[in-house]
């Protein structure tokens, strides 16, 4: 006898359980639908593995934080731990389903599929996209073959990875892609295709541990823009943050004043990374800016929200800029 795959789900909300007043209305509640009313209106979820359901939080990702970030670490290690489920599906709203899924792709040590689906049309609008997200989310999670891909999203027939997706459209359903690394695969009603796994170490692979962490360090993102001063770069260490990520112009550029303000913050401890505002390309060390003799680190392909993720937990245990350097390239 077949043993089913056994996934559990845990609903964060989002707009794949909003409810509106309007099937045809833009405006929208985020997370009004517990997750039984979710898994009622996909039925067929039932052909694909044995189920379990449980809510986490019922808040729009625009409200996700550290707490539920570390409450969803916790929640997935132990469900992994021993033979108690073979995959895990996360439902989230879209706007920082990224950074959720890096998080947990850099702390939960599993080889086990862990797979982020959300929607961009509430539960109750017409041609709603988050019943088949998640239809298609269950299946890659029971799918034997994603084992060891680390953190997976999956989105209107998309399976990407959790270091190269970004959300790229306020409202289309195909908003979340991953323009640099490319997709893992695809799925198409629940048949999946993989391209490639992640070059990067994740998962397993990782040093980073969050158990017994109650709170991550400050770190701020400082968005670059013409006529920048320091001003930003010296209220953000007035204000506590243990790190810097600067949201630089071009290749993580930034004016000659401000350049001194974050000189300045990492002279004084403030772990400081060039990333850039622009949504494709990388950040090299000393190409315009003198990294070495600042004593900055280059983000290399990771955003801004994505490279606060990762010094949040570099700086976690005492780490030289040159350490942190080397996780930035290894991660």
């Amino acid at each position: 006898m077949t043993t089913r795959p056994r996934i559990a789900i845990l609903a964060t909300g989002g707009t794949i359980a909003g409810a509106s007043p309007s099937a045809t209305g833009s405006s929208y509640t985020a997370g009004g639908l517990p997750v039984d009313a979710l898994l009622a209106a996909v039925p067929q979820l039932r052909e694909l593995a044995d189920l379990s359901a449980e809510k986490l939080a019922a808040i729009g990702s625009q409200d996700v934080g550290d707490a539920l970030w570390l409450e969803l670490a916790a929640r997935v290690t132990e469900l992994t731990a021993g033979e108690r489920v073979d995959g895990v599906v996360i439902t989230s709203g879209t706007d920082t389903i990224e950074e959720t899924a890096f998080f947990l792709h850099l702390v939960v040590h599993t080889a086990r599929p862990i797979v982020l689906t959300g929607a961009m049309r509430p539960a109750s609008s017409l041609s709603a996209d988050g019943p088949l997200n998640l239809y298609n989310a269950v299946a890659v999670a029971a799918d034997p073959r994603a084992r060891g891909k680390g953190v997976l999203v999956v989105a209107n027939d998309k399976i990407h990875g959790a270091r190269s997706v970004v959300k790229a459209n306020t409202t289309v359903v195909d908003t979340l892609q991953s323009p640099g690394r490319g997709l893992i695969g695809t799925v198409h009603f629940g048949e999946a295709r993989y391209f490639r796994g992640p070059v990067h170490s994740h998962t397993e692979q990782t040093p980073f541990s969050v158990a017994g962490v109650a709170a991550l360090p400050r770190v701020d993102v400082v968005y670059a823009h013409a006529g920048m001063d320091g001003k930003m770069v010296a209220a953000a260490v007035a204000n506590g943050a243990r790190g810097i990520v600067l949201a630089g112009v071009g290749s993580g550029n930034l004016s000659a004043t401000a350049l001194e303000a974050l000189t300045a913050a990492a002279a004084g401890g403030v772990a400081c990374v060039r990333s850039t505002r622009l949504p494709t390309g990388f950040v090299a060390r000393n190409v315009e800016i003198d990294d070495d003799a600042r004593g900055l680190i280059a983000a290399y392909e990771l955003s801004p929200q994505k490279a606060r993720v990762l010094l949040q937990l570099c700086l976690l245990d005492e780490r030289s800029p040159a350490e942190i350097q080397e996780l930035f390239l290894e991660f």
